[in-house]
């Protein structure tokens, strides 16, 4: 929508790294306040992300959070009660193509997500402790990712090589084109899900679980898996630090994360409708 002041909002889906939270995964009074006046006013919130469900526990209480929420961008929905709304997983040709991908390359640290666990090869990886205190729980080491391909909900390939990862990214998208998600949920993180498992469907999901229409949506976010709910929320927010490809497909861009941009969106474009 062109003009962000037109129809009234009744429902945000709002993206949590990079967004909500500031760079140490806390967050401010500020946004915690917004997000409580939002349901205040009788507006509906919840959570899309990449992370996995458990790793969005925290935040959900301490937002108050109390509908169904998107984990793995979108790929398992997840009621208040921790019962599962909807789940999709990464077909295994899919996922053997992308561990081929990523495989053997110094750069590039492999995870993958199945069943609640955080699994990888190798402990000692560079990106694991930003990755444990984010998700707030350690990983589980094994062997081989062989026995896990019928339940895969997410392969990250992460490094700080992020235009190592953008050549992963043109290389993998034809190779699984109709088979799974590829996106860059932050610039050091490659992500490939489902095809369900995208923060559009997720929003076009909830928000008919809600029984919002569309274009009473609002979604914000500052990835490169944000987009796919811009598209289709009635109002879309860019945050202030995401890439300019991304900004340029919402229609309206808030600070950064590091000066409460979702707490000013929030007020400024939501809150004052």
């Amino acid at each position: 929508m062109s003009d962000a002041t037109q129809s009234p909002i009744r429902f945000l889906l709002c993206d949590m790294d990079g967004t909500l939270l500031l760079p140490d995964h806390s967050l401010s009074q500020r946004t915690i306040d917004a997000v409580r006046s939002l349901r205040e006013a009788g507006i509906y919130f919840s959570l899309a992300t990449g992370r996995p469900p458990k790793a969005m526990l925290q935040q959900i209480e301490a937002l108050g959070v109390d509908l169904p929420t998107a984990a793995f961008n979108g790929g398992t929905l997840v009621n208040p009660d921790g019962s599962i709304l909807a789940a999709y997983h990464l077909p295994a040709t899919a996922a053997l193509t992308a561990l081929a991908l990523f495989a053997d390359r110094p750069d590039i640290e492999i995870w993958v997500f199945s069943g609640g666990d955080w699994l990888l090869k190798d402990p000692n990886g560079p990106m694991v402790p930003h990755e444990q205190s984010g998700l707030g729980y350690p990983p589980v080491v094994v062997d081989s990712f062989e026995p896990y391909l019928e339940h895969i909900d997410k392969i990250v390939a992460t490094s700080n090589n992020t235009d190592l990862l953008i050549e992963l990214e043109a290389l993998l998208l034809p190779k699984v084109e109709g088979q799974a998600q590829v996106s860059r949920s932050q610039p050091i993180y490659l992500d490939v899900t489902a095809m369900q498992a995208n923060k559009g469907a997720a929003l076009v999901t909830l928000a008919r679980h809600l029984g919002v229409p569309l274009e009473q949506t609002a979604a914000m976010g500052d990835g490169g898996n944000d987009p796919a709910m811009f598209q289709r929320a009635g109002l879309s927010i860019a945050m202030g630090q995401a890439q300019e490809t991304v900004q340029r497909q919402a229609d309206v861009i808030t600070g950064s994360n590091t000066e409460d941009g979702a707490a000013q969106a929030i007020e400024r474009y939501i809150l004052l409708r």
